[in-house]
C-alpha cells in the first residue's frame, strides 16, 4: 500500500486525478522566494512567458533581465551577478541551457561554485511536437559531469515548487529540469522533500523489486507498482528527485532489501539517472539492473503519447523490465 507516511494525495490512482503543470509551479516557488530574499535576481533568454518566470517580472521588474536569444551572455552575466552576492536564476529550454552554454557554465559558475541556478525547461520527449531539436534528453548528463553542479528533476508541481523554494536558499549552483506538458498531483504540501534525500513512495512485507524513477515517469512507476501488486509481484518505488548529489544510502538499502532495480527515466540512458545509480550499485552492492530511458537515440516529432510508447516508456514496459529483471535475479 501507500505510505501514509509521505502524505500522498488520496487521488493518486483515481483516472480523475488533479493535473499541474511543473513549470507553474517553479514560476509559483520562484516568486515566493523572491518576496523573501530581495537577492534573488532572474535572467532569460527570451523565454519569460514559457518558463513561468513572468510572475517574477511582474513582480520585481528591476530584479528581471531580458537577455535575448543569448544563452551563452545569459549565464556569463549570471555569474558575475553571483560574484557580488546574488542569487541568479537563469531559464530557457533545457537543450539550449545547459546544452547550447554548457562551456559557459562550466567555466564561470562550476569553478567558481557560483550560487547559479540553472532552470531547463520543456526538456525530455514530452515536448512532442516541437521535435528533435529542441527536444533535451542529455541535460541531466550535461550538469552531473560538472564539478560543483547539482541536479535536480521535479516529479510534480508540488515538488517543483518546493525545489524552486529550497534551491533558493542554497549557496550552491543547481540545474532543475521541467517538462512542458501537465502531470499528475500525487505529492501534497506535507509530503517531505529533502535535497539529496530520495522518498520512498511505496511499502511492501517482500518486495522483489526496487523501481527508482524520477521527473515525470515517477507517476507512471506508481501506476506499474498498482497493477504489478494486483498480479502478485510486490515492488517499492522511489522518487529519486535528486540526482546528484545522489542519495546513495537509500539506493543501497532498497537494492539489499529486493536484490533488483529498474531504473526510469526521460534521458538518455547514458549519464543520466540509469548511469548514476548503475555506478553506485557496481562499487557497493551489485544487483540485477534493468535501465530504462532513450536509448541512444534523438527523439522525433509526435504526440507525448505516441513518443513514450515508441521510446518504450509506458506503465506497461515498466512492468515488462520489472519481470525481465526478477527471472535475471532468479536465473
Amino acid at each position: 500500500m501507500v505510505n501514509n507516511k509521505l502524505n500522498l494525495s488520496d487521488q493518486l490512482f483515481k483516472k480523475d486525478i488533479e493535473k499541474k503543470f511543473m513549470r507553474d509551479g517553479f514560476g509559483e516557488g520562484l516568486l515566493t522566494a523572491g518576496e523573501k530574499d530581495e537577492r534573488i535576481v532572474v535572467l532569460t533568454a527570451d523565454l519569460k512567458e514559457s518558463t513561468r518566470v513572468n510572475l517574477f517580472a511582474d513582480s520585481f521588474p528591476e530584479r528581471f533581465i531580458e537577455v535575448g536569444v543569448s544563452e551563452q551572455a545569459m549565464v556569463t552575466i549570471a555569474s558575475g551577478l553571483a560574484n557580488y552576492g546574488k542569487i541568479p536564476f537563469c531559464s530557457s529550454y533545457a537543450v539550449f541551457s545547459p546544452g547550447r552554454n554548457w562551456e559557459q557554465i562550466r567555466t564561470t559558475i562550476g569553478i567558481d561554485n557560483y550560487p547559479v541556478k540553472i532552470i531547463g525547461a520543456q526538456s525530455g520527449l514530452n515536448i512532442g511536437h516541437y521535435g528533435v531539436t529542441h527536444q533535451g534528453l542529455e541535460d541531466i548528463a550535461l550538469a552531473r559531469v560538472i564539478p560543483n553542479m547539482n541536479a535536480i528533476v521535479p516529479s510534480d508541481y508540488i515538488e517543483a515548487k518546493k525545489a524552486t523554494l529550497e534551491i533558493a536558499k542554497s549557496d550552491k549552483p543547481y540545474y532543475m529540469r521541467l517538462p512542458r506538458i501537465d502531470s499528475p498531483v500525487y505529492t501534497t504540501d506535507k509530503t517531505p522533500f529533502k535535497i539529496g534525500k530520495a522518498n520512498i513512495l511505496t511499502e511492501s512485507k517482500i518486495p522483489e523489486v526496487a523501481i527508482i524513477a524520477t521527473g515525470l515517469l515517477v507517476y507512471k512507476a506508481l501506476l506499474a507498482y498498482k497493477e504489478l501488486e494486483k498480479n502478485g509481484i510486490e515492488t517499492i518505488v522511489v522518487n529519486m528527485h535528486t540526482i546528484k548529489p545522489l542519495d546513495e544510502e537509500t539506493v543501497i538499502r532498497s537494492a539489499k532489501l529486493t536484490g533488483a532495480v529498474v531504473t526510469v527515466e526521460e534521458h538518455q540512458i547514458i549519464g543520466g539517472l540509469g548511469s548514476a545509480i548503475s555506478e553506485s550499485l557496481s562499487k557497493n552492492f551489485p544487483v540485477p539492473m534493468e535501465i530504462l530511458g532513450v536509448k541512444d537515440r534523438f527523439g522525433q516529432s509526435g504526440t507525448p503519447k505516441e513518443l513514450f510508447e515508441e521510446y518504450n516508456l509506458t506503465k506497461e514496459d515498466i512492468i515488462k523490465a520489472v519481470k525481465k529483471v526478477i527471472s535475471r535475479k532468479n536465473s
